[in-house]
């Protein structure tokens, strides 16, 4: 069992880090990039942070970075998973139905004042593999029914939010199984601080350079006007995916609603936009595990028929998927299609992250769920009927599955009736 080390840093204060030393300032840089540039904190600005437990050292610096930038405060929201497997084995059946009213207020009292939000995703992707799917799938849709409002919010980007990471134990010795403790977290800490730039000597700098690759496909993409593309490979993909009419792809930064920009993923590597709900046929097959609360996903494909999920296979973890598109109507259709190259710098490190913040920006990937409303064009002034009208998928969930593999081709066909090339051998053909 790894200890909880005290160090002190250049001002004589205590950092605790789990089982292994890291370096103050190659965190505090980390914290900055995050604060700074992908959540944008305001002047008095409230800033809610959510995270697993295991992640404090990590939260306390972010906390302590917001103040530095003029956050009138911090609200940590903090999360056990060990102790939400405890409640799931042995809670009585009919809490899984419920979720108190003061959660609810929680999200929704902070997000009406204008707080930006930011979560740390960091979890052992096996931990659930014992539970009782059903409780599983039954607490997720009773949470996604009572934080609908919260999580419409952040999906049409009426608030700033921003996704990160940082290491747990239990999950570096999944992605670095031979290794000691102490390394194996040391390593997955590496890989993350790589992977979101903060090792360059100006990651503020870098960032920008980032974002204006990823414009430069994202016009590229939105010029094309494209009707539908079609997506095939070795694994058995084959699938056509139509595209909404006036759907846009988006990609890097995000713009909130009082026109503040942010980053709702670090890292990110792609460019996205909303299928069609009823425009998805054929089928496709899985190229990384799906971490899915705690359960693994593997081996797995879906078809399509007219958008709807028709047919489904897995290794392992097929009940698990079953139960996640059976949430709602829904989560029959899927919500996101999105393009990352395979020479894109986390696939090239070749590590297998088992957390789809980090696969699916190493992977051409789709999620099952709604679509994000900013997809398409003058979304702000459409209720839900007219979003799905328009084919704009709407669902209590939007899980992310990836699909991208080496030999990945993709062609389109623009508006003006031509078949262009997208992707050719894993990488944009633009």
């Amino acid at each position: 069992m790894p200890g909880i080390r005290q160090e002190k840093d250049s001002r004589g204060r205590t950092l605790e880090t789990e089982g292994v030393k890291m370096n103050k300032e190659a965190l505090k840089k980390y914290a900055q990039l995050v604060v700074k540039t992908g959540i944008n904190i305001q002047p008095n600005q409230t800033l809610v942070i959510s995270t697993p437990v295991e992640c404090a050292p990590f939260a306390r610096i972010l906390s302590e970075t917001a103040y530095e930038e003029g956050a009138r405060e911090v609200v940590l929201n903090w999360s056990d998973e060990i102790s939400s497997r405890i409640r799931y084995l042995h809670g009585a059946d009919e809490i899984f139905d419920e979720v108190p009213e003061w959660r609810r207020e929680f999200y929704l009292s902070y997000a009406r004042a204008g707080a930006a939000f930011l979560s740390i995703s960091a979890s052992d992707p096996e931990l659930m593999k014992d539970v009782d799917p059903d409780r599983m799938s039954r607490a997720d849709k009773a949470s996604s029914v009572a934080l609908k409002e919260y999580r419409e919010r952040m999906m049409s980007n009426q608030n700033t939010w921003c996704v990160v990471s940082a290491p747990t134990v239990a999950w570096a010795k999944k992605v670095f199984p031979g290794e000691p403790e102490e390394q194996a977290v040391a390593k997955l800490w590496e890989a993350i601080l790589q992977s979101v730039r903060a090792d360059t000597a100006d990651p503020v700098k870098a960032w920008e350079q980032h974002k204006a690759s990823l414009k430069e496909h994202m016009n590229a993409l939105n010029q094309m006007e494209l009707q539908w593309v079609h997506v095939k490979n070795s694994l058995g993909t084959d699938l056509r995916v139509e595209l909404p009419k006036n759907h846009v792809w988006l990609g890097g930064a995000e713009v909130a609603a009082d026109g503040v920009e942010f980053i709702a993923n670090m890292p990110t590597e792609e460019v996205f936009t909303a299928p069609a709900r009823t425009g998805v046929h054929g089928t496709v097959v899985s190229s990384m595990p799906l971490n899915y609360n705690g359960n693994l996903i593997e081996n797995f494909s879906m078809t399509f028929e007219d958008g709807r999920i028709t047919g489904v296979r897995a290794e392992k973890g097929e009940e698990i998927l079953k139960h996640l598109i059976h949430t709602d109507e829904g989560s029959h259709y899927l919500g996101e299609f999105s393009l990352v190259p395979w020479h894109s710098p986390i696939s090239e490190r070749g590590i297998l992250f088992y957390n789809t913040l980090f696969d699916e920006n190493a992977s051409c990937h789709m999620a099952i769920g709604k679509a994000y409303p900013t997809c398409l064009t003058d979304s702000e002034s459409m209720d839900r009927e007219g979003l799905i009208a328009a084919g704009i998928n709407d669902s209590l969930i939007h899980v992310d599955f990836m699909f991208g593999t080496k030999d990945l081709c993709i062609e389109g066909k623009t508006a003006d009736g031509k078949t262009v090339s997208i992707f050719r051998d894993g990488d944009f053909d633009l």
